[in-house]
């Protein structure tokens, strides 16, 4: 009785520390205002969602005045300076109807917390922080992104729009040591060895490379906090509220005072409270795993939390969300990624998908081969677990179609293929990607090309493709999350079913289908007399005889029940 009222006690002090912690700093400004959660028309399925990826600098500036902070005017690298993409530019783009109409159901951006100050001198030119992966403080954001109030009015404007928000967490390095940017203490973190990558060891107990300071995750050694950032904390007024929230957290998971306990926290706090549906977590492999399966455990905590404190702004009862980059990971591998001496299955700790690295290559094999493959593996190897499929992300340096001369067989390919869909920024607009005096990755991270879509013909019949794939894939989950079934060889034609409790979603889809005239066969999935709908044409066909008729100048249908 004893240990149950003490636990509650802590629950109570917990619930009025947040509540207080929201009402006394920017920090943890909270969006007050009534919203409207639209009502879901299709049930949402991680396993099939329709995610858009995109760098929080790169995409769109809604507000100019947060463009320069910290004095970062040093001249840098092609595409390696921030350039002035921010939080508001994201809300701005889901308000004008932009991801919806793209069929995108969830938004993963890039890190938003404070980042170094100052840059580093490289071989490929100055570098400041604007890709969000070198932190200087996790309990706040940076001023070149935004502010707590729009972190938390962009969540809620995506729930309002049935989007999830997915944040980027970095917890196995820190930024760079700079001269405004002192080195975590020893107890914290390793700055030598660099990794070799070629055992276990060599790959988790290292830095990814020189001057990148890698957190200590498998330490369960209590740590003091930073001299540094405890004067930071002061300077900004919330040292003692800081203090007080870390007293009970600690007091409440009975963890130790390791270095990545206290980011597990501080990463823990935006689900708590703006309601976080999801997290990508960076550098997965690097790490020790069991650093996962805590933060995955204090999120899910988090996260039930705050649908509780807020039961009008929840979409449903869909569970938290992780997935992780283990970078070389592919689905070929099913649920173990192999360091060459040792195995480690992820999924074990927390994740219920892992970026796939391996549909770039696959891209190359005729669509069947590809689809059958993902269906077998997803509904053996990982059944009950998924893959989160890309083509182009802001780190691989080759990715499919690079010089952008099949951007609508890319999205046949991504929007298509079972499991999860990874669009990065630009895919569904071509960007470019071949950027004259970018350096390695800098030249995946050109400004998103609004341009483009606002004023070149052959950009807007891109976009219009992935549009129609994306909302087909957004109203049928058993596009992504389904079962694959071929139904014709020539015309290629195949069927995608899911079935969950009592909903039931069937589809139909050719693709490399001739212009003009074509017969589509559905005999054995959908009866003769049965009125569907081609929602790429806009066309209303019955079934005769085993079989559809079109007559267009499209290559694909795009087949569901007629209404």
């Amino acid at each position: 009785m004893q240990k149950l009222l003490t636990a509650l006690f802590i629950c109570v002090l917990l619930s009025a520390c947040n509540q207080a912690k929201k009402e006394s700093i920017p920090k943890q400004a909270a969006v007050t205002e009534t919203i409207k959660i639209q009502e879901p028309t299709t049930p949402f399925v991680w396993e099939g969602a329709n995610i858009y990826f995109l760098l929080t600098d790169r995409f769109h500036n809604a507000d100019t005045l947060n463009d320069i902070n910290f004095e970062r005017t040093n001249k840098t690298g092609v595409l390696r300076g921030f350039m002035g993409g921010d939080i508001k530019g994201i809300t701005q783009k889901i308000n004008s109807g932009y991801f919806t109409n793209l069929g995108v159901n969830a938004i993963w951006f890039t890190p938003v917390v404070e980042q170094i100050h100052g840059d580093t001198d490289e071989t490929t030119g100055n570098t400041y922080g604007y890709h969000g992966y070198w932190t200087k403080d996790w309990t706040a954001l940076d001023p070149n992104f935004g502010t707590m109030e729009d972190l938390g009015r962009l969540v809620e404007t995506a729930h309002t729009k049935g989007i999830r928000i997915v944040m980027d967490v970095v917890v196995n390095h820190t930024g760079p040591g700079t001269a405004k940017d002192p080195v975590w203490p020893s107890e914290w973190v390793r700055e030598t060895p660099v990794c070799e990558f070629t055992t276990y060891e060599n790959t988790t107990s290292c830095t990814l490379v020189k001057n990148l300071p890698d957190i200590l995750t498998e330490s369960d050694e209590a740590v003091e906090l930073p001299d540094g950032l405890l004067a930071k904390w002061k300077a900004e007024g919330r040292l003692s509220q800081e203090l007080d929230e870390l007293e009970l957290f600690f007091e409440r998971t009975g963890y130790p005072r390791s270095p990545r306990a206290y980011i597990i926290k501080w990463l823990t706090d935006y689900v708590g409270d703006y309601g976080i549906d999801g997290f990508r977590v960076d550098t997965v492999k690097h790490a020790d795993e069991k650093s996962w399966a805590e933060l995955y455990e204090q999120a899910a905590y988090a996260f039930e939390i705050w649908k509780k404190k807020n039961a009008n702004k929840v979409l449903d009862e869909t569970p938290f969300y992780m997935m992780g980059e283990v970078y070389n990971y592919g689905i070929s591998g099913g649920r173990e990624f192999d360091f060459g001496d040792k195995k480690v299955d992820y999924y074990d700790y927390g994740f219920n998908s892992l970026i796939n690295f391996e549909l770039k290559n696959d891209a190359q094999k005729d669509y069947e081969s590809i689809f059958k493959k993902y269906h077998t593996l997803l509904n053996t190897k990982l059944k009950g677990k998924s893959v989160v499929n890309y083509l182009t992300s802001h780190d691989d340096g080759e990715p499919f179609d690079k010089e952008r001369k099949f951007p609508k067989k890319a999205a046949n390919l991504l929007l298509l293929t079972p499991g999860v869909s990874q669009i990065y920024y630009g895919d569904e607009s071509a960007r470019d990607l071949t950027i004259e005096g970018a350096v390695g990755d800098a030249t995946l991270r050109s400004y998103m090309n609004w341009n483009e879509i606002d004023s070149v013909t052959a950009t807007q019949n891109i976009l219009a493709h992935w549009k129609k794939l994306g909302q087909f894939r957004n109203n049928h989950p058993a596009v992504g999350a389904g079962k694959h079934k071929r139904l014709g060889k020539k015309p290629y034609v195949f069927s995608r079913t899911y079935t969950k409790d009592d909903y039931k979603d069937k589809v139909v889809i050719g693709l490399d289908l001739p212009k003009g005239k074509k017969s589509l066969w559905v005999k054995g999935f959908f009866g003769d007399g049965t009125k569907l709908f081609d929602t790429y044409s806009q066309t209303e066909v019955t079934v005769q005889n085993g079989k559809v008729i079109l007559e267009n100048e499209h290559d694909i249908a795009l087949l569901e029940l007629a209404n």
